[in-house]
């Protein structure tokens, strides 16, 4: 029984099957998703990096009307224009929204994952956050709820939008122009861009374990350290 949800989902999110039943819209469908995912609450389960990297790929093959200098231009401003608006909703309603209970679409655990995100990489977050999923959406909406600048912000957001909606879109377009017959290989090349996307958020999850695991030891050995300097300072009161 589970099964079915499961195949029905992996469906949905097929990337090649989003623009084709898209249709004579899979353009004009592909920018709106890019938007959509790029700071809008509502995008962060699409596809984001398979559907540029197949955009690009059956732009090559001339497949369901995509045209490549349209994707490359459109992706970058779809990509740069989602982060804007994501942006302006954290500095106008962001600190609302993640008070907010867990619920279908909103957790937590996303604005967790962000935050730590910038607590390590600082603005530069704008820039690597457009590579891993969920991370991405939030992202720009947490740099407005933390206040900043808006011209650092819009400089690493052009430039995110630039190699990611650009970058991956022409990634695909060049593959499919000089290895003969790439689709065969599609979905293999699809799940090792997925597995690639996932990778940073499982690294940072058993970074975050092992932290945890360690943190009662050095809790111990912080105790015994000031256990030995009170002993320290008893002995010299009383003149032992």
């Amino acid at each position: 029984m589970t099964a079915v949800p499961l195949l029905a989902a992996l469906d949905f999110l097929d990337p090649e099957k989003i623009l084709d039943g898209l249709g004579p819209w899979a353009t004009a469908g592909l920018l709106l998703i890019i938007f959509a995912e790029s700071g809008l609450l509502i995008g962060f389960f699409l596809p984001g990096d398979s559907l540029l990297f197949t955009a690009g790929l059956l732009a090559s093959q001339g497949k369901f009307g995509l045209h490549y200098p349209v994707l490359a231009a459109g992706c970058f401003v779809a990509a740069v224009a989602g982060d804007q608006v994501g942006y302006l909703l954290g500095r106008r309603a962001g600190p609302a929204l993640f008070r907010r209970p867990d619920s279908r679409i909103f957790r937590q655990e996303y604005v967790r994952r962000t935050k730590e995100f910038f607590e390590h990489h600082g603005p530069k977050t704008i820039v690597l956050a457009r590579f891993v999923p969920i991370v991405r959406t939030f992202a720009p909406i947490l740099a407005g709820v933390g206040d900043m600048p808006y011209r650092i912000f819009v400089r690493y957001n052009v430039v995110g939008g630039l190699l990611w909606g650009t970058g991956v879109t022409s990634a695909g377009y060049i593959l499919g122009e000089t290895v003969p017959s790439i689709d065969r290989y599609l979905l293999p090349i699809i799940g090792l861009i997925v597995f690639a996307s996932v990778l940073p958020p499982l690294i940072e999850v058993r970074r975050h374990r092992r932290a945890a695991a360690a943190a009662p030891a050095a809790t111990e050995e912080d105790a015994e350290e000031e256990v030995g300097e009170l002993e320290q300072i008893l002995h010299r009161e009383t003149g032992d």
